[in-house]
């Protein structure tokens, strides 16, 4: 067989080789026919008896999760479980078998097409992406009712070019990613994904390599093809020539070897080779990431992402976490955190996001009704999580950030909320820093260009480089017809971060960047070179960060910085970037 390459989104890096082992989905064998009334009753028993099975297996794959399992496993599994609890799932398919006659697969699939179609018209890039939970959950049931159920090979690394296994799908959920953790499993090619889809989010933190958004990978590529992942570049080669797949081991030897170097710096302060420290934190979902966190050396969390707390409770808006609830998971966090800051973030969340998907109204939601401005318009549910996060900044050092604001008014509420909070607090008499520090996220192009109403009345900033990339483009990264547009190097973009990082550090407000930005070591230096001095990143890429920071003089790159900076053309930013890293 000739040898082709597939080009598709980069999510977690690395260089894996091995032969494919190809999952069909089970959406593909569904059989579509009409059942009489009389067979009604014992195809919703049938239904309802595969979706107690998946049930079953997902808390048996939940109490069998190693000890070393990332925490966004069993996070995400308990995602599925809730989904599959949601009667958009448990019963609406039986409706459908009662009232149009379908059998249980037809409906099954029926039902998951429309919820697809809703969650496609999402503009949020992270939550449209959650649309793959449901099919995966959807795909688990399909796969009991058929049978179809996948067995997965023995390897026993007799054949040495055969090296390990490459998961080939057009789509993979997290909790069958477990199946593979302990087989040879090296690496995974999707047709679907983005960067924030679960799946990208446990290979990265597996640490395995991946590329995914391939659209027709599982087509083109057979069963045992041997298989080179480049996820640097989110490239697959398949069958590739002797020659190309020696280079590409080789390559892969030398990033072990870096990587093994890597893990003697945990202990290692942050300094450049000048003498400036830098301060390196992590970015986090969940409680269970906070040993991860410390593992890789993180100073404190510089992102809480709390609305994992809310996700994957589509249909029971009623059964939003309670203030204990939240209050427990924050004071977990700070206290797995042994006196480092965590700071969390209020409810990234709106019109745009499935708390409940019967009401989505908004044009677009992206430009709608979320985050601070949602927060605002439910100020009870907003008051609710202010107290949890205050009542457990007793526990430890907490730093409270509000996103996406773009007002005065929207921080001057949003201020006048948590004094709200504080007081209701004193009235109960519990417990809480009555000067924690209050931060704005810099997303949006207005919060950047109008930086000094904000450092007058914020303790602290975090630039949010995702969204203030694509609000700045005016593009949505995840679409694939315009994400070549995505570009961290647009001169607008560099303006945006530079004076925004200039201004903070002018006025003395402490300053961070939380975005992708902060984790990517291309962009280190240049962003050490415009005055940053706090990233913000997912664990695993702290090392990275941390050898970069270590090996760099920010006197030697302060001019080629500045140049950088009043450069207008892509191609001259891209090259005085290389040269950068060169110094």
């Amino acid at each position: 067989m000739a040898s082709f390459t597939l080009h598709g989104i980069p999510v977690s890096r690395g260089i894996a080789i091995g032969r494919a082992h190809l999952l069909a989905p089970a959406a593909l064998d569904v059989k579509h026919y009409l059942i009489s009334q009389e067979q009604v009753e014992a195809e919703v028993l049938r239904l309802q008896k595969a979706i107690a099975s998946v049930h079953k297996e997902l808390q048996t794959i939940w109490n069998e999760l190693p000890k070393d399992a990332p925490a966004e496993l069993g996070a995400f599994i308990d995602v599925h479980a809730l989904i599959l609890s949601d009667p958009m799932i448990a019963e609406v398919p039986l409706d459908i078998i009662r009232t149009r006659y379908y059998n249980a697969e037809w409906a099954l699939v029926t039902q998951i097409d429309e919820l697809s179609a809703q969650f496609d018209e999402i503009e949020d890039a992270y939550l449209r992406e959650r649309k793959s939970d449901i099919q995966q959950v959807g795909e688990r049931v399909l796969k009991v009712l058929t049978g179809s159920a996948s067995t997965l090979p023995s390897h026993d690394g007799g054949d040495e070019n055969a090296g390990r296994m490459i998961v080939v799908a057009h789509d993979i959920s997290p909790a069958d990613m477990l199946q593979f953790k302990d087989r040879a499993f090296g690496g995974f090619v999707t047709d679907l994904g983005g960067q924030n889809s679960h799946t990208a989010i446990v290979a990265r933190s597996l640490d395995i390599p991946a590329a995914v958004g391939m659209s027709n990978a599982s087509a083109l590529i057979e069963q045992d093809d041997m298989i080179v992942i480049d996820g640097d570049a989110g490239v697959v080669i398949v069958d590739p020539p002797p020659n190309v797949l020696e280079q590409y081991r080789e390559l892969q030897q030398r990033l072990m070897r870096e990587r093994k170097k890597l893990g003697k710096l945990k202990k290692t302060p942050a300094i450049t080779r000048d003498g400036t420290e830098i301060t390196l934190l992590a970015n986090i979902e969940l409680p269970d990431d906070c040993p991860g966190a410390l593992d890789s050396g993180a100073m404190g969390v510089g992102l809480f992402r709390s609305e994992f707390l809310f996700m994957g409770r589509a249909g029971f808006v009623n059964k939003l976490p309670s203030e204990d609830e939240q209050f427990e998971s924050y004071r977990q966090a700070v206290v797995a955190m042994k006196g480092r800051p965590v700071t969390i973030r209020t409810l990234d969340i709106g019109a745009d996001k499935p708390l409940d998907s019967a009401e989505q109204t908004a044009l677009n939601p992206a430009l709608g009704l979320r985050a601070i401005r949602f927060c605002l318009a439910e100020p009870q549910m907003f008051l609710q999580q202010l107290r949890a996060i205050l009542r457990a900044s007793a526990y430890g050092p907490i730093k409270l950030l509000i996103p996406m604001l773009a007002h005065a008014f929207e921080i001057d509420q949003s201020l006048a909320m948590i004094e709200q909070a504080k007081a209701q607090l004193r009235e109960q008499n519990k417990k809480f820093d009555p000067l924690i520090p209050v931060g704005a996220m810099i997303e949006i192009p207005a919060a950047a260009l109008t930086l000094p109403m904000f450092v007058k009345r914020m303790d602290f900033l975090s630039v949010g480089t995702n969204d203030l990339i694509q609000y700045t483009l005016a593009i949505d990264r995840a679409d694939h017809e315009v994400a070549h547009l995505y570009n961290p190097l647009h001169p607008a973009v560099l303006y945006l971060l530079a004076s925004t990082i200039s201004i903070g550090a002018k006025a003395g407000v402490p300053i961070s960047v939380c975005g992708e930005m902060a984790g990517d070591t291309r962009m280190t230096r240049l962003l050490l070179g415009m005055g940053l001095r706090e990233f913000s990143m997912h664990p695993t890429q702290i090392l990275s960060v941390k050898q970069e920071i270590l090996n760099t003089d920010l006197n030697a790159i302060a001019a080629q910085t500045k140049k950088i900076l009043r450069t207008m053309e892509p191609a001259a930013i891209v090259s005085a970037v290389e040269q950068l890293r060169e110094l």
